[in-house]
């Protein structure tokens, strides 16, 4: 009997890493197009991996951490923007394994398990094909978690103090890739140590943790205070502005929030079930640190979805905690046996049935061939009215994916762009100044930034140095005065300058005006973007 548990362990352990490692790996087969604000991604990677040091050659309001894989994968791999995708099908894997192994810490049964990486994979890691830092800045989290959880539950092992080294190690890193998902890392962590210490009478490992984080913290900032650290990173103070904001916290959560208040609802409710009485709450360590982590990971999303509020799904991780806790807990009132086959698989399709949409985008091509359009739609002169027609689309501007093309780049190999945009990179290729080979002081205020590798020319460096040009967000007056002065002496051969008028300042408009006084507008085509942030790529030179 024992042997047969065995090999049915091993066995949803196999399933489990196929399903992390398997769907992670999908991206590496497929062409994808260009991806909006990307470039941010691509140049703090490309700076890096060129040795360029963050604070000292170039400013940024965040840490370096988020950058620090990519860089890594560009060493490796070169400075080709479809790096960035294998860097994340690492971080993608790193993310399942670290979310397996706090559910392997907190006892959770294996079919459960097996359900809820499942979930984690499809509803948070499948469809983040391309490294951001609002996803980055919770995989550190998630690795934080998971040594926290290591050292918890194997507390009597030699390791225990490693494990919390290492925790503190990976909290410091989701910190210094986003400061409000990494200081609300810190918090979860050091609350569930806190119930840990209270239930074991004990404090040296709270200050153990702590003690190390900020060690860490010294060891890292310290040796960059003698740049401009404390005006670029953001801690609330001027320039910079809070996003935290109680008030709209809590409207966003009131108004909104529908998952999330209707998972604390439920594990609240098997919470009350479970814990019959006082006594029983105060002896049940494992079930109060998973209550206590599914309520910090669902007040955190709830948090986040204000503080980061792009891309709108960066913070429904909390699903696969909420279903993970629910399922451990519902089953022992139903007595139903997620290892089993039957409610195993009746609950698998459910899965995938709910997150469709995560892999249905695949399979979409395949699916045209096999249900072309309906004979009713063949044209016969008459007005077609469906839900495809229904509406006059006004914007003649915005070109269909299905005429998006490659460009020939090699560093946007596998990366396709919208044609407009693609001709007017070649126009921009095939110009007398870049032709003539001489090396060029460049300013390209646009997010093709992987054309310092094709023109080629030297990035700008230097403590003054936005990493990329939001004003107000990444760089503010002071930089764009500094860019306005070298354009009114005409320091630079060439600029590029991509003006989105429905964003508010994602590259200063002030610049802009400045720009067009100076310099001669040679050429404009279409940036590659689509729908109501559409925006112009203007080419300038001095002459």
């Amino acid at each position: 009997m024992m042997e047969r548990t065995l090999n049915r362990r091993n066995v949803f352990s196999g399933f489990e890493i196929f399903f992390i490692a398997g769907l992670a790996c999908v991206p590496l087969f497929v062409s994808f197009p260009y991806r909006v604000n990307i470039f941010l991604s691509w140049e703090g990677a490309y700076r890096l991996s060129q040795g360029q040091v963050p604070y000292r050659d170039f400013g940024m309001p965040l840490g370096y951490m988020f950058w620090a894989v990519p860089a890594l994968f560009m060493k490796i791999f070169g400075p080709q923007m479809i790096t960035l995708v294998k860097a994340q099908v690492f971080i993608n894997i790193i993310s399942g394994l670290a979310f397996r192994s706090i559910l392997k810490s907190l006892g959770v049964k294996p079919g459960i398990r097996l359900l809820s990486v499942l979930l984690y994979c499809l509803s948070y890691s499948f469809f983040n094909f391309w490294p951001w830092y609002n996803h980055t800045v919770i995989v550190y989290e998630m690795v934080a978690l998971s040594f926290l959880l290591r050292a918890i539950f194997r507390a009597e092992t030699k390791y225990s103090g490693l494990w919390l080294v290492l925790s503190a190690l990976a909290v410091f890193f989701s910190f210094f890739t986003k400061q409000d998902g990494g200081g609300m890392a810190f918090l979860l962590c050091f609350a569930l140590l806190l119930v840990y210490c209270i239930y074991e009478k004990k404090w040296l490992p709270l200050l153990y943790f702590t003690g190390s984080f900020l060690l860490i913290a010294a060891l890292f900032i310290y040796p960059l205070m003698s740049y401009r650290f404390s005006y670029w990173f953001n801690h609330g103070q001027p320039p910079h502005t809070s996003r935290v904001d109680p008030f709209e916290i809590a409207d966003e959560f009131l108004l909104g929030s529908q998952w999330i208040k209707f998972y604390v609802f439920l594990v609240l409710l098997l919470a009350l079930v479970h814990f019959k009485t006082w006594k029983h709450f105060f002896g049940d360590k494992q079930t109060i640190l998973f209550l206590a982590l599914t309520l910090g990971i669902l007040a955190q999303a709830s948090i986040l979805q204000v503080t980061s509020y792009t891309p709108p799904d960066n913070n429904i991780y909390f699903h696969s905690f909420s279903v993970a806790f629910i399922l451990t807990y519902l089953s022992r009132y139903l007595q139903v046996d997620f290892n089993r086959l039957k409610p195993l698989l009746l609950c698998t399709a459910g899965l995938l049935l709910w997150w469709s949409g995560s892999y249905w985008q695949y399979l979409q091509r395949i699916a045209k061939r096999a249900m072309p359009a309906s004979a009713a739609k063949v044209n016969t002169g008459e007005n077609i009215v469906s839900r495809k027609t229904y509406k006059i689309d006004t914007d003649t501007s915005d070109v269909p994916l299905s005429q998006w093309k490659f460009s020939g780049l090699k560093s946007l190999h596998k990366i396709y762009l919208p044609g407009p945009t693609v001709d007017g990179i070649n126009r921009l290729m095939g110009i007398d100044l870049v032709k003539s080979g001489k090396r060029l002081r460049v300013l390209n205020m646009s997010e093709l930034t992987t054309l310092a590798v094709e023109l080629p020319y030297e990035l700008e460096r230097g403590p003054d140095q936005p990493l990329w040009y939001h004003l107000g967000v990444a760089m503010f007056n002071q930089e764009a005065q500094l860019f306005e002065d070298r354009i009114r002496k005409k320091e630079y051969d060439l600029i590029l300058f991509e003006y989105i008028p429905s964003l508010n300042n994602f590259y200063p408009f002030r610049v802009r005006d400045v720009l067009q006084q100076n310099y001669q507008k040679k050429d404009s085509f279409m940036a590659p973007r689509r729908g109501e942030t559409q925006g112009t790529i203007e080419v300038y030179t001095r002459e």
